[in-house]
């Protein structure tokens, strides 16, 4: 993977690509290695300021990539330039790691979201290995991790919802046999189907958010016509201090 980095609130971001990623995921699973990988966008950012634990639980993860067009622009305003031009986002990457999942025949177990989100998952991707799933509503810690570990899965993937789901990975992979472990949020509707995606000229251009506000303005109206300019607010803050020190 490349080695360029940057640095938002402790929050460590690695400058990955698709196969960077890829390949990462193919080499834990050979090595029997467990490594824990999340993501970092606009909102998770301003997420961690609001909850510190989670800058901590992040700290513990392996690998933490970029989400989207705000990342890379944080890249470039605090002259940290990723060298991969290609805009990486979760909904475009799980596609990938799905095929390349059943080429390779990883099984999988997923935590987070409703019953009805996980059973379309198998629908949805018939040749994907599907060993168990438990929805993240109503689960007990011991019960669910003594189920994730009775399947032994190559790939965990667990949706909960920042900061629940980083706390939640940074506590307890170490009593988790799983090789790969993956934060995707809402993620999980990518594998079953049902992420409604915006328009292809929005996602070249970085403003699918914009797609997603106005189909659902109550829902994230916090998260972007407040949060975008909050977290763009902070990276300039933070370009301030360095050039005053």
């Amino acid at each position: 993977m490349q080695s360029n980095s940057l640095n938002i609130n402790g929050i460590i971001i690695t400058d990955t690509g698709f196969s960077d990623l890829l390949s990462a995921i193919d080499i834990n699973i050979k090595n029997n290695k467990q490594t824990a990988i999340a993501y970092a966008n606009a909102n998770s950012i301003n997420l961690s300021f609001r909850y510190p634990e989670l800058v901590k639980s992040l700290k513990k993860f392996d690998v933490i990539h970029p989400d989207g067009t705000g990342i890379r622009l944080a890249a470039r305003m605090l002259n940290t330039p990723f060298g991969s031009d290609q805009r990486f986002t979760g909904s475009d990457f799980y596609p990938l790691l799905i095929n390349n999942s059943i080429k390779n025949k990883y099984s999988y177990y997923f935590l987070g979201h409703d019953n009805e989100t996980l059973s379309r998952i198998s629908t949805n991707h018939p040749d994907l290995i599907i060993s168990g799933f438990h929805n993240g509503y109503n689960f007990s810690d011991d019960e669910v991790i003594d189920d994730i570990n009775s399947h032994s899965a190559d790939i965990l993937i667990i949706g909960l919802g920042t900061p629940l789901q980083e706390n939640w990975t940074a506590k307890y992979r170490g009593n988790l046999n799983s090789k790969v472990i993956i934060c995707v949020g809402e993620g999980i509707k990518v594998f079953a189907g049902n992420k409604k995606r915006g328009p292809v000229f929005l996602r070249a251009l970085g403003f699918e958010w914009l797609w997603r506000f106005f189909t659902n303005p109550f829902k994230f109206f916090g998260r972007y016509i407040i949060g975008n300019p909050l977290f763009l607010y902070r990276i300039i803050s933070i370009k301030m201090r360095k050039l005053a020190e």
